[in-house]
Formats: C-alpha cells, sequence, structure tokens
C-alpha cells in the first residue's frame, strides 16, 4: 500500500509524541512508531506500556488501511534533514518492508507487523470531565517538581489528582517539599482521586504549553485519558493510598514575612554557592523587617551572607532549609512577591504567592533542615 504525506508536518506530529518511547527497553518493539493508516488518516501511536501516545496526521493521499511499526529513531533522523516535501510511503503488506521516496532519493526501512504493538488499554466504566488546557498546564507545571524518585515509596512519585465537586486540587510530595494546587473553577461531577506519573506528565505539559483549548478527562481505577485537539495521552495510574497531606501542613503560623520574589531567589542562588555541598543548607535570620541569608562550607572555609529588606510580622526567627528546594519553589512562582509563613525552628515553612488567580490557590511546603550551631 501506498500513502503521502507531508515531511515536516509528519516530523512535527512524531517528535511531539517521540517522548513516551522507551529506548532501553527490553521489548524492541518500544522502539518503534505504529503507523495506522485509515480514511486518508494516518493514527500513530508510541508507548512505553505504562503510557500510550497516539496523534492524528491528515494525509495527501492514501490509496488502502494497514497497520505497521516504523523504527522510531531511524524515521526521525531522516525526516529531520528534509526540507518541507511530499514524502510516499510504500509498503510491504507480506514482510512489513518501508519504502519512502522523496523529491530525490529512496530509503528502505525493515518495518514489523503493526499486530505486534502493545494495545491501547480501553476504560471501562470510566468517569469523564472538562477541563481547559491552561488550567491543567498550570496544575501540572506547578507541582511536577515536586514528586519524589524513591522507588520504595511509587506513590510519591506521581501527582495526586483530587477531583470533587466544588473544584480540582493536585498534590506532589518527596516528603522533603509539598506542592498543593487547587482550583474552584474545574469540577468533577463526582467526587475521586487517582495518582499520575511523572513522565507522562511532564508529557502533556510539553503540549499544553503552545495550546488553548478544552482537554477531555477520562479515569476509571486503573488508566487515565487526555484527549485534546488530534492527541490522545493514556497512562496507567500509580497503584497505592496518596500520604495524608494536609496533616503535615502546620496550621498555626504566627510569623509571617513579605519579601520580593526575584530579590530572594537571586540572593539565595548566590549566597548558596558558597554552601555545604552536602547538605545545600541556607540559615534564613529574620529580625524586624531585615532578612540575613547566610551559608557556610566549613569543610572549605567557604562562607557568604547577604541581606534583604522584608515586611515581618512576628517573633525573631532563624530557620535553616536546603536551598535547591527553596530555589526550585521560588522558580515555579509567579508573581512579584511572595509570603512565608513559618511557626518554629523545626516546623515547616510554607511559601505562596501574594498574587494569584481569584480561581486559583497555591502552597508550597518546605520542611526545615537543623543548624548547626
Amino acid at each position: 500500500m501506498k500513502f503521502i504525506v507531508s515531511s515536516s508536518s509528519l516530523l512535527k506530529q512524531l517528535t511531539s509524541i517521540s517522548g513516551v518511547l522507551n529506548t532501553s527497553s527490553n521489548l524492541p518493539i518500544l522502539g518503534y512508531f505504529l503507523f495506522d493508516i485509515s480514511d486518508k488518516k494516518l493514527v500513530a501511536s508510541g508507548s512505553d506500556l505504562e503510557s500510550t501516545m497516539v496523534t492524528e496526521i491528515e494525509l495527501d493521499k492514501a490509496d488502502d488501511e494497514m497497520k505497521v511499526c516504523v523504527p522510531a529513531k531511524l524515521l526521525l533522523d531522516m525526516l529531520k534533514t528534509f526540507p518541507d516535501q511530499p514524502l510516499t510511503f510504500s509498503i510491504d503488506a507480506k514482510n512489513f518492508n518501508i519504502e519512502v521516496a522523496s523529491d530525490n532519493g529512496k530509503y528502505k526501512l525493515a518495518g514489523l507487523n503493526g499486530d505486534e504493538f502493545p494495545r491501547l488499554p480501553e476504560l471501562e466504566s470510566a468517569s469523564k470531565m472538562s477541563m481547559d488546557s491552561s488550567v491543567l498546564f498550570n496544575a501540572i507545571n506547578k507541582t511536577v517538581f515536586a514528586t519524589g524518585n524513591d522507588e520504595l515509596r511509587p506513590v510519591m512519585s506521581g501527582v495526586y489528582f483530587s477531583l470533587e465537586k466544588d473544584g480540582v486540587t493536585f498534590v506532589a510530595t518527596d516528603a522533603h517539599k509539598l506542592v498543593k494546587y487547587n482550583r474552584t473553577d474545574s469540577k468533577s461531577s463526582k467526587a475521586t482521586a487517582f495518582i499520575m506519573p511523572k513522565k507522562p506528565l511532564n508529557l502533556l505539559k510539553g503540549l499544553l504549553s503552545s495550546i488553548n483549548t478544552d482537554v477531555q478527562v477520562e479515569y476509571n481505577e486503573t488508566n487515565a485519558s487526555f484527549v485534546f485537539e488530534n492527541y490522545r495521552l493514556v497512562s496507567r495510574l500509580i497503584d497505592g493510598k496518596y500520604p495524608n497531606y494536609d496533616a503535615v501542613i502546620p496550621k498555626e503560623n504566627p510569623n509571617v514575612m513579605t519579601i520580593d520574589r526575584n530579590s530572594l531567589l537571586n540572593s539565595i542562588r548566590r549566597v548558596s554557592i558558597f554552601s555545604n555541598k552536602t547538605t545545600h543548607q541556607v540559615r534564613l535570620s529574620i529580625k524586624g523587617s531585615e532578612l540575613q541569608i547566610s551559608a557556610e562550607d566549613l569543610d572549605f572555609s567557604n562562607e557568604a551572607s547577604e541581606r534583604l529588606t522584608c515586611q515581618y510580622k512576628g517573633d525573631d526567627i532563624t530557620i535553616g532549609f536546603n536551598s535547591r528546594f527553596l530555589i526550585e519553589m521560588l522558580n515555579n512562582l509567579e508573581s512579584d512577591e511572595v509570603k512565608l509563613e513559618l511557626s518554629a525552628p523545626n516546623r515547616a515553612g510554607i511559601l505562596s504567592p501574594m498574587e494569584k488567580e481569584d480561581q486559583e490557590q497555591i502552597l508550597m511546603l518546605v520542611m526545615p533542615v537543623m543548624l548547626s550551631q
């Protein structure tokens, strides 16, 4: 069978789903794209068994229907070298060999039977909801960086979706830091919760960053599906019970500092260069309207300190934090000013933006590092 497709259109769509491929897998077929050609459409899929990404491409011409697996890296490397032009794919129905003809050349690739490709899971008795793409993008963007990497605690390696009738909440934590992102402008018809793995969320984030549309979300106890424009992502959910995150958020925080976000971020970046390379500890000392940020590495006799002005209500306090966590959090907030709420040197600090949309709430929690005297 033959079909004709634009080289740049094919490259763009295949690149957008190629992040799901698992090149180090023991299953060679996971290094292939599935091409399903029918009705002058090419439905291309990539999978790592846990997640599958699907995109639909309009064809200039197709003379039959067929499924074939195409070696992904070889095809992408080839497509990257072409200027925009029509490519003619000819596929042998018996041995699945593929010949690609361009304006000035022919290229042969060894394909595989499309029936051998992992099947896309069907979501039986699934619940559905619609979510604005910008809401979902912001939710992923604000939380996914706080997920953990501990293989012994898989539930912490994903983002917890809590879908309620009065709003949606997204939570991520690695036990050292926690982010809770809430929206009241997206609602679910029934209350439910599931844990989405990190990898498909990062793939979704990449696609959602440049579009403005509604995302149709379907989910059951084992899988979740996200459909928008000409894309579909289906992912297996993480099985397990998410920790009681509300229990670790301190409710009474009488010490409140308000400060310019960029000034704080840049100051921590500079001072942390001089911190201990194991703990990355920086010390925050707040007295009146002055914040002193300091760090030291006793092994190499390195130290640094800076003073910033801030607005502060509460008792004088000195507290230590891992500078990398603070930098990540401040980078993921967008407001000009941030608020840091504290209760005691051994209790978690809560970081939140001073300016935000009416429908959203963002809370970032960071655990302290015990200060060496």
